[in-house]
């Protein structure tokens, strides 16, 4: 006897059914059942009526192909883009873009109390972007020789493989980058298996071809405006910028804090950040090059910890364990968790506030990702006073 009762009805590969939607799941799919089976359906929305195909069956789920939509939700809209279903970039563009930011607010606070174990009433509205489309300041652009058709194409993974889509414009790419994609289809690499950066580099900063930088400048001032009142309310003299990359936040946080000091592993973003810092006047600080993981407890340790604030940006998979420990050991008064990835950041907070040091504050969501699953996230974490941690520890 299985965990799930599977219906009487084929659950065969290729087999036909019609479903209602009653969800999306972190990630973009629909959550359809038959019978109590889960089925995964891409590109619907709840409430809508679908004819899917299954394309791959497992034990405790299936995942289905949108063959037609029989009953639309009054919150579908016509794509702009003419490759979206079949590139992988975008998930959301049949949505209506207020929906697309009610979905997000709904996953961020769900993923924060179902793993974090975080109360949802602290998360924000999601802040939207002002362009939903054309934002993005970066694209890599694939090159791949398809044999069946004896041509090279060029363009972005699909969604449903690691084959090539080939495409001519990208809806929500700046303007700038459309040329960009357009010289190199004129130009094509010699071969395929080749990739190409196309970038936007932002006005009066420098930054290195390869170092990171947020991918959206429409939105890029309020996410700036967000960390800054977080760290103004926590009254902190002193700021760690963990994984600062060119000093974006660092610099720009300068006139709110005594002295900072940003670490970055990319010694060329490193060396991109001292002369950031010097253009922009901000004299109050130092960038070191070395791993944040590795680093955090000794920064932290520069500084009083009762004053001092941490921001760690980390990647897509979030804080390595031994971040987390360092963070947990120095002990700084504030952590603000700059976050793409709401499971990971979930998970990280799990491990920050289980043990009762720290205090989940707000978490506020930006939405720097529109017609995609991803969501920006800014969470306020402060330090317990020592006789109320020791007091929840007892009791928990």
């Amino acid at each position: 006897m299985t965990d799930i009762e599977r219906p009487s009805t084929d659950l065969t590969v290729g087999s036909r059914h019609v479903l209602s939607i009653a969800d999306i799941a972190f990630g973009g799919a629909g959550v359809g059942r038959i019978g109590g089976f889960v089925v995964f359906v891409p590109f619907v929305l709840p409430g809508e009526e679908v004819e899917v195909d299954l394309i791959e069956v497992k034990k405790q789920y299936a995942r289905a192909r949108l063959l037609r939509v029989l009953r639309p939700a009054p919150q579908r809209v016509a794509p702009r883009c003419p490759y979206f279903g079949a590139c992988g970039g975008c998930q959301y563009q049949h949505i209506d873009y207020a929906e697309q930011v009610r979905i997000k607010h709904r996953h961020v606070a769900d993923l924060l109390e179902r793993i974090g174990k975080r109360p949802a009433g602290l998360v924000d509205p999601v802040i939207p972007c002002p362009q939903p489309y054309g934002y993005r300041n970066r694209l890599m652009v694939r090159s791949q020789w398809n044999k069946a058709e004896q041509r090279l194409v060029i363009g972005f993974l699909r969604a449903d493989s690691r084959l090539v889509v080939d495409v001519e414009s990208c809806a929500i790419a700046d303007p700038l980058l459309q040329d960009q994609l357009r010289h190199v289809r004129a130009h094509p690499p010699p071969r395929g298996g080749l990739k190409v950066v196309l970038r936007r580099m932002p006005a009066d900063w420098e930054v290195p071809p390869d170092s990171f930088f947020q991918n959206n400048f429409h939105l890029l001032p309020a996410l700036l405006d967000v960390v800054r009142e977080r760290l103004a309310n926590s009254g902190a003299r002193w700021l760690v910028d963990a994984y600062c990359g060119v000093g974006f936040f660092a610099i720009e946080l300068a006139g709110v804090v005594e002295r900072f000091v940003g670490v970055e592993y990319d010694a060329m973003a490193v060396e991109a950040a001292r002369r950031n810092a010097a253009r922009r006047g901000a004299a109050n600080g130092e960038f070191v090059a070395g791993d944040a993981t590795a680093c955090l407890g000794a920064l932290s340790a520069r500084f009083p910890p009762e004053e001092t604030a941490v921001i760690v940006d980390p990647p897509r998979v979030g804080c390595r364990p031994e971040a987390i420990r360092g963070l947990l050991a120095s002990g700084p008064a504030q952590i603000l968790y700059v976050s793409c990835h709401p499971a990971t950041l979930a998970r990280d907070l799990n491990a920050l506030c289980g043990g009762g040091v720290y205090e989940f504050v707000q978490v506020t969501p930006l939405d720097m990702f529109p017609q995609t699953q991803h969501v920006e996230c800014v969470t306020d974490l402060r330090r317990r006073h020592p006789a109320a941690s020791a007091e929840r520890a007892t009791s928990g």
